[in-house]
């Protein structure tokens, strides 16, 4: 994951005014730190907040993420899990799938989350639905598709969120020879979604960008 996009000192106030989470989510970001690589791409408090408040809100019974990575995301969302709800998370990485499923099973909450190892597609493939919320924050270059994956199968009240939508405002400017492959597919999805007649969209200046998406 890339930079904040507002200034760092209204981020960090931002996160002063915010709830502190969990214990056991501050102990996994510190582990996150130490044991894993890119600890940048944690989903961090103020956007692990915003998105349990979007499950305690829509009250899912069904959550698909697409990018587990450390599982802070999936257990930001888990706290707000209605009676009988429960999330799919995908991830492709071994070392990252075990080190999830342990921060998972010690917080007590592997009843209700589970991780599926392997390509995040054949899980979108192999599941039913209807997915009445989809956080996608994986590969850029995959945004694309995972959109277009999951779409036909999201509920009529299904929400998909999508991260890391202005990487560091770099999707805002004008396009130049050495963007990164991440940046260009970035620009593209954005692009894409905007002109989706099948869906109504917002994009929000939280933490590196975050687009909500809903049927139209």
């Amino acid at each position: 994951m890339s930079a904040f996009v507002v200034a760092e000192a209204v981020e960090d106030y931002a996160a002063a005014h915010t709830t502190p989470v969990a214990p056991f989510l501050q102990a996994l970001a510190a582990e996150t730190r130490v044991a894993l690589e890119s600890p940048e791409m944690l989903t961090g408090e103020i956007e692990g907040r915003f998105l349990e408040f979007l499950v305690f809100l829509a009250q899912p019974q069904l959550v698909l993420e697409i990018g587990t990575y450390s599982g802070y995301s999936a257990l930001s969302m888990a706290q707000a899990l209605p009676p009988g709800g429960r999330i799919v998370t995908c991830e492709l990485d071994p070392l990252r799938v075990a080190f999830a499923r342990r921060q998972i099973a010690r917080a007590g909450f592997d009843d209700r989350v589970e991780v599926r190892k392997g390509p995040a597609l054949e899980t979108v493939e192999s599941l039913e639905g209807p997915f009445d919320s989809v956080f996608i924050d994986a590969d850029k270059g995959g945004y694309h598709d995972y959109y277009e994956a999951v779409l036909p199968k999201l509920s009529a009240r299904g929400l998909i969120v999508v991260d890391n939508v202005l990487w560091s405002g770099r999707v805002a400017q004008a396009p130049a020879d050495d963007d990164s492959d991440s940046t260009r597919a970035l620009r593209a999805f954005n692009d894409h979604v905007a002109a989706d007649e099948r869906v109504v969209n917002v994009m929000l200046s939280v933490r590196d960008g975050v687009t909500l998406v809903r049927r139209a």
